[in-house]
């Protein structure tokens, strides 16, 4: 909470979580003007004698509202007394009194904590965050895809690659190998899975999925029925300044390991995509679309079956807005947004992976399907930030990065960054897609695969550009093959 004003602040819970109340807000710097309590009973009597004034119970709120005119309430009740909660929000909304809700310390400290950077993060339901419900898994078919396999996995120690292991481990694999080329993220995620999957047989391996030869020699020592490569880099206006770094581990990387997996007869390889290879603006997203090309053109011409699952934003994964929010709130802010007009899709990681694996079981042998996740409707930023700063008891407020009250968080807009789209999309037109057995994910209807000769072109092209050629050199590359990147950019 930030300090800066002497609003006349009432306070309404139990006893008990009234005295919490008043003790956390003599803690600030600068406090509001108590003026007293409306208590909603529960027989739960503070050791200590009270020491808030009482104003009255919860059927007395309005006349107390008239009576001492507050500025601010805050409510403090646990969730078993949301009845009360919402019959004190009506209230306090009919008096014109602006309404703050601080969940009892008790409850906030029994939350499962949430994977997310930055001191003083609270925890918060992503799901409910986005107004989504995830899609429910079907451990039935997921059990037939993995039970006994020997699974694979890029970017293992990465947010999705992590909880995809997760997954894969609670079914209880043949060999899950972890390949990942971040010494600490690989060695995370391995100490991980051994203390909640000790019987699963695993290997970890410091792995740069780049390298060709070492790749060829990881698949064929492992023999794996199923890889998922992971392994990407993500983030959009970092890889506008390094387009070859871009396009060396997001075309390069997957050519590696996908050209592995068909030299080796792997049974199924899937291909994480991005929502952003949809219409690119970025470096990212044209790179992310020249792998799916490239997975595409073998997918018709190999007997392992090639898929590419599309889709938007994970929620709380590293180094994305959530935890970037966190540790704005964590020192006071601003919380920062580009833009007041954007969206985006989103899901929880957890229904990302899920969906993901469940993707790998809907394959088809004669071409590369390209399947694109639920995700739901596209969420303004800006209103994820507002419920964000909320759920951590603050007031979200427009402005130039500061405010006079102490209980309001300053929202200020940054401006669009290099590569950014306004909105994202999933596919290039919606009714090219088509539903499938699980009602998460859906299949383009066609996905035109290149001719080999143009694959081989496109490779060579790309190779000579990443090595011969500046950043510019590299993304007039890119853009002769992903033409999209050129025109988007000049609109955008």
């Amino acid at each position: 909470m930030r300090p800066g004003s002497n609003d006349r602040c009432l306070l309404i819970g139990t006893r008990a979580t009234v005295e919490m109340l008043r003790r956390q807000l003599n803690l600030l710097p600068q406090t509001p003007t108590l003026i007293g309590a409306v208590f909603v009973e529960d027989g739960d009597v503070p050791a200590e004698p009270m020491k808030t004034l009482h104003l009255g119970s919860l059927d007395e709120l309005e006349s107390v509202c008239r009576a001492h005119k507050p500025a601010m309430a805050i409510i403090s009740l646990s969730g078993a007394m949301a009845s009360h909660e919402r019959q004190a929000r009506r209230v306090l909304a009919r008096c014109g009194v602006r309404t703050r809700v601080i969940p009892p310390l008790e409850e906030l400290l029994a939350r499962e904590p949430l994977p997310l950077s930055g001191k003083g993060a609270q925890a918060v339901d992503l799901a409910s965050l986005v107004g989504r419900k995830p899609h429910p898994l079907d451990r039935e078919q997921l059990g037939r895809l993995l039970t006994g396999s020997r699974v694979l996995i890029t970017g293992a120690g990465g947010s999705i690659g992590s909880e995809i292991a997760r997954l894969c481990a609670s079914f209880d694999p043949a060999l899950l190998i972890l390949a990942d080329r971040s010494e600490n993220a690989v060695f995370e995620i391995d100490r991980i899975l051994g203390s909640l999957h000790s019987g699963v047989a695993r290997r970890a391996v410091l792995h740069d999925v780049v390298d060709r030869q070492a790749t060829r020699a990881l698949v064929e020592q492992t023999q794996p029925d199923l890889i998922f490569h992971a392994a990407a880099h993500k983030h959009v206006p970092l890889m506008e300044d390094h387009p070859a770094h871009a396009l060396t581990n997001n075309f390069f990387g997957t050519c590696s390991i996908a050209d592995a997996a068909v030299s080796c007869g792997v049974g199924r390889f899937v291909l994480i995509s991005s929502d952003k290879a949809v219409n690119p603006t970025s470096v990212m997203g044209a790179t992310k679309r020249l792998a799916e090309m490239y997975v595409q053109g073998l997918g018709g011409t190999s007997q392992t079956q090639m898929s590419m699952v599309r889709f938007g934003n994970v929620l709380g994964s590293a180094c994305s807005v959530l935890p970037i929010w966190a540790s704005q709130i964590a020192d006071g802010g601003p919380v920062t947004v580009t833009d007041a007009r954007m969206t985006r899709y989103f899901m929880t990681i957890p229904e990302a992976a899920g969906l993901v694996v469940h993707a790998a079981s809907l394959s088809q042998p004669s071409h590369a399907e390209v399947f694109v996740l639920d995700m739901g409707e596209p969420v303004s930023i800006l209103e994820l930030a507002k419920r964000f700063v909320r759920a951590h008891g603050l007031e979200p407020v427009l402005s130039d990065g500061a405010t006079g009250r102490w209980d309001e968080m300053p929202i200020v807009l940054t401006g669009m960054r290099p590569g950014e789209k306004l909105h994202e999309q999933l596919s290039y037109d919606a009714e090219s897609l088509r539903p499938t057995s699980h009602p998460g994910i859906m299949a383009l209807r066609e996905a035109r695969a290149p001719e080999p000769a143009r694959l081989a072109a496109m490779v060579e092209h790309l190779d000579r550009a990443r090595r011969e050629g500046s950043g510019a050199r590299v993304v007039s590359a890119i853009e002769r093959f992903v033409p999209q990147l050129a025109v988007r950019r000049v609109a955008a």
